[in-house]
């Protein structure tokens, strides 16, 4: 089903279906919504709407980006970890190797190249990633992983290959064509964390709350702002239009916690990352 999908999507004109999806969503009309939405769920799966906050929706585009219902994803309060940003499949993790990251095995891409910028890069050699897959039936917001401050949000244009698990194995620098928002950030404890959300076929379009400019296929970009805004760990950061991608990356002195591994299923809230501790100081 993947190679199909694969085959299919990325041999469509990818930026008009794009747009066309993006246009065709917002439509209120009764009977486009109810049979948008069921097939949706057909091919998707279980949307788990009971989880959303309401239950009808004005569009498929409301379904898309429906809010949970308060208490719906429970936020970690070990001051040592991150929490994940969004409830998503781990794709790949790993160690960074200077500043090249593993898109898939034997496909490497330069941290700079992603981000657009080499001091940013620089902030997270031989650190810690984690790219995280927001499937179509996800939840599709995405969350702060801690207490942090939003310092800098970079959009990239570009292309909208899809992000399903054979495309990224197949395109080289997959991450690095896409449309992306980098956003740079801060922790609490004044750690350089950086997420790069990633946008796909028929979901190249990101909402950063607090930030009025479009961050959409057709933006020529690129654009950068310094919000400076502030997020509290758990905080609604911004949503997706559908499901793709987020990179996370940490700088040196963190790890994967336990149970982060290739395939794993993480709800937004679990732990993500672990600052190591210190060694023990021993008296001579």
């Amino acid at each position: 089903m993947q190679r199909l999908n694969f085959i299919v999507t990325n041999r469509l004109p990818r930026r008009a279906a794009t747009r066309f999806v993006g246009w065709f969503s917002r439509r209120r009309h009764p009977l486009v919504r109810e049979a948008s939405i069921a097939v949706w769920q057909f091919f998707a799966g279980d949307l788990r709407l009971h989880e959303a906050r309401k239950s009808r929706f004005d569009s498929m585009h409301d379904c898309f980006i429906r809010e949970l219902r308060p208490g719906a994803r429970p936020v970690d309060d070990d001051p040592d970890c991150i929490v994940s940003p969004c409830d998503a499949h781990v794709m790949a993790h790993g160690p960074i190797r200077g500043q090249t990251v593993f898109q898939a095995k034997g496909f490497p891409y330069e941290m700079a190249e992603l981000l657009g910028n080499a001091a940013a890069a620089a902030a997270h050699a031989d650190g810690v990633f984690v790219t995280l897959r927001l499937s179509a039936s996800m939840y599709h917001r995405f969350h702060a992983p801690d207490d942090l401050t939003l310092q800098t949000l970079r959009y990239i244009p570009g292309d909208t290959w899809n992000v399903n698990p054979p495309t990224v194995r197949l395109i080289e620098r997959l991450y690095c064509r896409n449309a992306r928002a980098v956003l740079h950030t801060l922790t609490r404890r004044e750690e350089p964390l950086t997420l790069v959300a990633v946008a796909a076929i028929l979901v190249a379009s990101i909402k950063v709350h607090g930030i009025e400019q479009p961050l959409e296929a057709g933006y020529k970009g690129p654009l950068s702002l310094a919000p400076d805004l502030p997020f509290a760990r758990g905080e609604q950061i911004g949503y997706f239009r559908q499901g793709s991608t987020i990179i996370v990356f940490a700088p040196a002195g963190f790890e994967l916690a336990g149970g982060v591994g290739p395939g794993a299923l993480l709800r937004m809230g679990q732990p993500l990352l672990r600052r190591r501790k210190a060694p023990p100081v021993t008296s001579a």
